[in-house]
């Protein structure tokens, strides 16, 4: 390729009419299509997988209803940005006849005070904001702002919407449309592209580079994988490698060696991983693999992760070096997990068993007359606050989920506390 524009970029669409995908919200009578009809927009938020067409939307949007476009990055700008532009809209106010448009891409990497800046504008209708996230709105987006903005919900692209984007790039690109395709196979492509159009192009743009000026460019299965795995990116955070790679880092926490635990979550940091998908998988852990080991665990990833979301980085890496190094080096359980899979697959396989009588509520007559709450014992009500009684339905009676670890001082002491009203509690002979 001679031109340095990446492809992605050079067929990137400036019309709505040439946008693939989203028709939901593109398509007749659609509800993005009808903002431009009617030269009226609200604020709002973006959501879905890369590569499919947010910043597109956007921009499409502002150049349709002729609006002043502010675009930042909550990746590498702050709040001091935020108000940037918020005060040169509002400077600018008495010479412009609409609302400037400010799009944010990964708004979810905005920490709170960040989001905060932005409240005041957005209600006084300084201006338009337009939000983009590949992460769920209602945990990534402070409640203030989510409820003064509409969420909009974009979807990987097709088969349909991916072949669409090969033809045209094939035959309208500048200097694609000069070169001999032969396309065997389209499976590979597609699939290592993942719905995101961006990669499509991404990945059709390296195939042709790998061949010289004059040869014809086979693409099929075994042509595209091998070009692929001979210019595989270190790492990439919708690939194979980000799994591979969250998956040392787990693995590392759990096998209990912190050194190893930090290189890869440095690696994951390195490569611009949101630091919220870490923190999150550090609450899971917590409690998947340390459990009631060390319940203090739990706590410090949730401190964890609040801080992540409050601060953001690149200061956030403290405190998730600390919490990192803190579970690796924590003794391990994982008889809550174990707990909570067997009793769901108990469920799976008996369904929905009865309440019985003696649990059941009883806030009428009738209720009480057909011995709803009948021969109910209230715990407090007794000795140590404790009285024998059947709480599992009838053919599930002595099931057993929760088992103990007899080896790490705290479970064992749950063992004992158990174990002191008598033999149905008894982790002397597991049943």
């Amino acid at each position: 390729m001679i031109s340095s524009i990446p492809l992605a970029e050079r067929m990137r669409p400036t019309t709505l009419d040439r946008f693939v995908g989203q028709q939901h919200l593109v398509g007749p009578n659609a509800v993005l299509r009808k903002m431009i009809e009617s030269k009226n927009i609200a604020s709002f938020i973006l959501w879905g997988p890369p590569g499919v067409g947010k910043t597109t939307l956007a921009r499409i949007l502002a150049t349709d209803l002729e609006r002043t476009f502010y675009s930042l990055s909550a990746v590498s700008s702050g709040v001091k940005d935020v108000r940037e532009v918020i005060e040169r809209s509002r400077s600018n106010r008495m010479f412009q006849k609409n609302r400037p448009i400010l799009f944010i891409d990964e708004i979810h990497r905005f920490s709170k005070s960040q989001q905060d800046a932005l409240l005041g504008a957005v209600e006084d209708g300084t201006l338009v904001l337009i939000g983009a996230t590949t992460e769920n709105p209602s945990f990534e987006v402070i409640a203030p702002l989510l409820s003064r903005c509409q969420v909009y919900t974009l979807n990987p692209l097709s088969v349909t919407d991916l072949n669409v984007l090969l033809t045209r790039a094939i035959e309208e690109d500048q200097y694609l449309k000069d070169v001999a395709f032969q396309i065997d196979e389209t499976e590979a492509l597609f699939r290592f592209s993942g719905g995101d159009a961006r990669k499509l192009l991404n990945i059709l743009e390296l195939v042709v580079s790998t061949y010289d000026q004059g040869q014809t460019v086979v693409i099929n299965n075994k042509e595209v994988q091998d070009r692929l795995q001979e210019n595989r990116l270190m790492y990439d955070k919708d690939g194979e490698m980000h799994y591979d790679i969250i998956s040392a880092f787990i693995k590392s926490i759990r096998g209990s060696d912190p050194n190893a635990a930090l290189y890869w979550m440095a690696r994951m940091i390195t490569a611009g991983e949101d630091p919220l998908f870490i923190a999150r998988r550090l609450v899971v852990l917590a409690s998947e693999d340390i459990g009631l080991a060390n319940p203090n665990a739990f706590l410090m990833a949730n401190a964890c992760f609040d801080a992540v979301h409050r601060i953001g980085m690149p200061e956030a890496r403290i405190p998730m070096a600390q919490t990192v190094i803190y579970l690796a080096t924590s003794p391990k359980s994982n008889s809550a997990y174990a707990a909570i899979e067997k009793a769901m697959e108990t469920v799976r396989k008996t369904g929905n068993l009865s309440v019985p009588l003696h649990l059941r509520n009883a806030p009428t007559e009738l209720m009480k007359e057909l011995g709803y709450a009948k021969d109910y014992k209230y715990a407090h009500h007794f000795k140590d606050r404790f009285i024998e009684q059947e709480f599992m339905p009838e053919k599930l009676s002595g099931k057993r989920f929760f088992d103990p670890l007899p080896d790490n001082p705290r479970e064992a002491e749950i063992a004992r506390f158990l174990e002191q009203w008598g033999e149905k509690y008894s982790y002397g002979s597991k049943k």
